[in-house]
């Protein structure tokens, strides 16, 4: 049934955040067909960077995965900003994600992970592809990015 994502997101006791504002021309998300493209989104709240470093020097892998599922819930949100609300969002199909690495950390998958699980656990039984990247930087200087592609629900 549609939006039972969002039941199991309160079961979590998470909320569906604000939609990030943009840091540069682009949108946040946009629904063509039957899929809703969402830009990368950065672990932010109100506009505010919850995380920012590099994983394997400023941070652990345990701070990066917080930050790939922060950047997950702001997906979700951006998501249901363009398909009339949480209803008309399905599963994540491909999620990408980019993690700002030191040279020497090769945990980029576990870092993506916190995106990936929680998606999981809010879309059981649906699995998406994924791609997880280690990058010399990201904007702003935050740890993690995230882009996703998912089903919209019409």
């Amino acid at each position: 049934m549609a939006g039972e994502w969002f039941v199991r997101l309160a079961a979590l006791g998470l909320n569906l955040p604000e939609v990030a504002v943009p840091v540069a021309a682009y949108v946040p998300a946009v629904a063509h067909g039957d899929v809703i493209y969402v830009s990368g989104q950065l672990p932010s709240v109100r506009g505010r960077m919850e995380y920012t470093g590099r994983l394997g020097a400023e941070l652990t892998i345990e701070e990066g995965y917080a930050a790939a599922r922060l950047c997950a819930l702001n997906a979700l949100a951006a998501a249901a900003s363009v398909a009339n609300g949480p209803e008309g969002v399905g599963p994540a199909l491909w999620l990408q994600g980019f993690v700002q690495s030191a040279t020497n950390f090769y945990d980029q998958a576990k870092v993506v992970n916190g995106a990936s699980e929680l998606l999981g656990q809010l879309f059981p039984n649906q699995p998406h592809a994924r791609v997880a990247v280690g990058v010399a930087s990201l904007p702003l200087n935050v740890p993690v990015e995230v882009a996703a592609i998912f089903e919209r629900i019409r």
